[in-house]
């Protein structure tokens, strides 16, 4: 993913879901689309994961509490099979 929306979410209060949903909400909202692929710091999640139908990663460059969501320019593959949030 080379362009995305950076969205800041600090209360830890919610979920990852939560927060990811958040910003997916709004993401759709603003741009139209849906969403796919989220980035985040590895201190937020350490291994692949999925809200939904979105992919979450950890990324080292992503700051804490920071998500950086767009669309996933691969064909989604069952393989990999990442955990439900």
């Amino acid at each position: 993913m080379e362009i995305g929306m950076l969205w800041f979410d600090s209360n830890q209060a919610s979920t990852i879901a939560d927060r990811v949903e958040a910003a997916a909400t709004y993401y759709k909202e603003k741009y139209g689309r849906v969403a796919t692929l989220c980035f985040v710091h590895p201190s937020t999640l350490a291994k692949p994961s999925k809200v939904g139908n979105m992919q979450i990663r950890p990324m080292d460059t992503v700051l804490p509490n920071h998500f950086w969501l767009g669309v996933n320019p691969e064909p989604s593959t069952d393989a990999a099979n990442p955990a439900e949030l």
